[in-house]
């Protein structure tokens, strides 16, 4: 496999920016000027866009203004015009507006500014600009908007229908937070009884759950806006709540009552369970008793607790529970080994959530622990329909299917027009540029918009391989990799899984007897090859270390020099990394799942989460209680399954490096306590 060379660059450039990214970010600013009159082809003021992004921030509305001539004609002026605007967007008149669509149409910037004209005359009820802006909105991905737009329909029409009514219900169940567009079209339809008032009191439900009251709030008003007192005393201790109620006789005391049952057992399932069996339960609905079971049971499921499968045995009518609690029940009786449990609850869930890889390939290994010949071939149906190389649960069909990961057959070449289509798409010019001088989500965020949102469906395989393309020339890898990921006929190894700074990484990890290719999976995950990564934690590098475990590491393996602004230096960060990884997976007694875990979460976590029973590492993993550590594991050991058929040219098992996770064996040696 073959990757550009490193290009250096005499031009000043900001922090983190590779002298490769900066010379191909001028290319793609020569591209892109070339589209552009001649008088618009002189400014390449870099610091002035640095400086606008910095004042939008500060929200400072007077600096942007003063700052905005001087963008004019430089690449990225779209992004400059779209931050000035859009701080004084409440002052802006609708002419201001409409001009900008007008100059800047067709770009990433003009549907930014479009979704937040459309959300502030939607939140002002000016449905009159509001309609005039909604034709033009490409992205459409605002769930908000959507139903502000359901709205407008039914007021002019004075009519609602019942699949407006089922799309707000969608959307509104969907938003986590508090928000006034799908508020307002559940209010009216509720009024018009294409929902119903038990619609709201589900959304209460679920906002509690997500730990959001004022949605929760939003919803009880529309349900009985006469409890409104009593839920914010719910709200404020839940406790003293149900210790003051003696009886719930009204269909609103009992939703308040499952309200404040929802928030006890958030916090201990235990204590909920007993209330729910003792003096609430027999005031409840079955439904409602239901939910509660459902809810009481996912938190004992997410803390492992062995009482989960019971409190689940409580649910009468699985439909009753939410694809979430479904969820946890199906890992809950994995865990427990309970195989007879597992169809029924994916069975239960929606359409949707059935069709996820993970609930179709639990669901096979269910039906074909079954014993029935019959259920066994349905087994082998559900393997088929996703086996493949593209995700952990693919694999894991394809190898019950008797098969392993295989490098899959390369895509025809790209042609030279094809290239060309790519490095002339404005919108992906501009956001390579925008990631070389330093601003790498407003970058990220119009590549995905060029890549996804801009025609409906986004790029057919070819233009998505092209842009992949595109990127990967430039070393932008997290572009390079996410658009290559997009195809869905076709798989392009070399984009999908890239071996940049090959030689340094193989000889790092083989001089520690670390798999090379367990290396790669890892960082594609943790920095998608971002030189200059950072997480939200303080993590950083192509490895994403942390300060304190970087020292740590620095010191156990004698690298006396270490000093922490040596963290993102290339050499350094992956000898750190590859190093720490190796003690991790030694910790863990070689178990590639434990490892990465601990990687992730800490090793503390993992060391709990072994405890239990012997599993087989693909249910352990998927009872992993954090989800996003749950999604890490699976994807990087997808990833190294990957990378070494790539590195090894032979088929490889996912099942065998996933192997099987226990408590530690009391015979080992103690785990190295102090490992960070």
């Amino acid at each position: 496999m073959q990757f550009p060379s490193i290009l250096a660059s005499k031009r000043r450039r900001p922090r983190g920016a590779t002298p490769a990214l900066v010379f191909s970010a001028v290319l793609a600013l020569a591209a892109l000027l070339s589209q552009q009159p001649a008088a618009a082809q002189n400014n390449t003021n870099d610091d002035v866009l640095i400086q606008m992004k910095q004042a939008f921030q500060r929200g400072d509305k007077a600096r942007l203004s003063a700052l905005l001539p001087q963008a004019r004609g430089h690449a990225l002026e779209p992004w400059a015009a779209y931050w000035e605007l859009k701080a004084r967007l409440q002052e802006a008149s609708p002419n201001e507006v409409q001009d900008f669509f007008a100059r800047y149409a067709g770009t990433y910037q003009e549907d930014r500014l479009r979704n937040d004209w459309l959300l502030l005359t939607g939140q002002r009820r000016d449905w009159d600009n509001f309609s005039a802006a909604i034709a033009g909105f490409r992205m459409g991905d605002d769930a908000q908007v959507r139903c502000y737009a359901t709205l407008v329909d039914t007021l002019r029409s004075g009519t609602a229908t019942q699949a407006q009514a089922d799309e707000v219900r969608r959307n509104w169940f969907a938003q986590k937070d508090a928000d006034d567009g799908c508020l307002t079209a559940a209010d009216r339809m509720v009024a018009a009884r294409l929902m119903t008032p038990a619609d709201a009191w589900k959304k209460a439900r679920l906002a509690i759950e997500a730990n959001r009251p004022q949605a929760a709030r939003g919803a009880v008003t529309i349900a009985a806006p006469d409890a409104l007192p009593l839920f914010e005393e719910l709200n404020a201790s839940s406790a003293k709540f149900l210790a003051g109620r003696a009886f719930v006789a009204a269909k609103s005391r009992k939703e308040l009552v499952v309200l404040a049952l929802i928030k006890v057992a958030i916090a201990d399932p235990d204590m909920a369970a007993s209330q729910l069996d003792g003096k609430w339960g027999p005031m409840l609905s079955a439904e409602e008793r239901n939910w509660l079971w459902g809810t009481i049971g996912r938190q004992a499921a997410t803390k492992l607790s062995p009482q989960a499968g019971a409190y689940f045995a409580n649910v009468t009518k699985n439909s009753d529970l939410s694809d979430d609690m479904l969820g946890w029940r199906v890992r809950s009786a994995l865990r427990a080994g309970q195989w007879k449990d597992v169809a029924p609850a994916i069975n239960a869930m929606s359409e949707t959530a059935q069709l996820d890889p993970t609930w179709v390939y639990w669901k096979a290994r269910a039906l074909a622990n079954s014993g029935s010949e019959e259920r066994r071939a349905q087994a082998r149906e559900l393997y088929q329909s996703i086996a493949g190389s593209r995700g952990f649960y693919e694999m894991l069909a394809l190898e019950e299917l008797g098969q392993r990961t295989m490098v899959p057959t390369r895509p025809a070449p790209l042609t030279p027009e094809e290239k060309a289509a790519a490095r002339a798409n404005p919108s992906l010019a501009r956001g390579l540029y925008a990631i070389a001088i330093g601003l790498r989500p407003e970058g990220t965020r119009e590549w995905n918009y060029a890549t996804n949102l801009h025609d409906k469906g986004g790029m057919d395989d070819r233009a998505l391989l092209a842009a992949a393309d595109f990127a990967c020339q430039r070393e932008v890898w997290d572009r390079c990799i996410n658009t290559s990921e997009r195809t869905k006929g076709v798989v392009d190894v070399d984009q999908r899984f890239p071996m940049p700074f090959h030689d340094t990484v193989l000889r790092k990890s083989q001089d520690i007897g670390l798999d090379p290719a367990y290396v790669y999976g890892l960082i594609r995950q943790e920095s998608r090859f971002i030189m200059d990564a950072r997480s939200g934690v303080g993590a950083s590098g192509l490895m994403q270390v942390m300060p304190a475990t970087a020292r740590w590491t620095a010191r156990k393996i004698g690298l006396t020099d270490f000093s922490p602004n040596q963290i993102n230096d290339r050499e350094t960060n992956i000898t750190i990394g590859t190093n720490y990884l190796k003690l991790a997976l030694d910790d863990f007694d070689g178990s590639m799942a434990l490892a990465a875990a601990a990687y992730n979460a800490g090793p503390g976590r993992p060391r709990n989460w072994r405890n239990g029973p012997v599993l087989d590492a693909a249910i352990w993993a998927e009872n992993v209680p954090f989800s996003e550590t749950r999604d890490y594991v699976k994807k990087v050991l997808a990833n190294t399954t990957n990378y070494a058929a790539i590195i090894s040219g032979r088929p490889q098992s996912l099942k065998e490096r996933l192997g099987r996770v226990g408590p530690r064996d009391a015979a080992e040696p103690e785990p190295n306590k102090d490992l960070p």
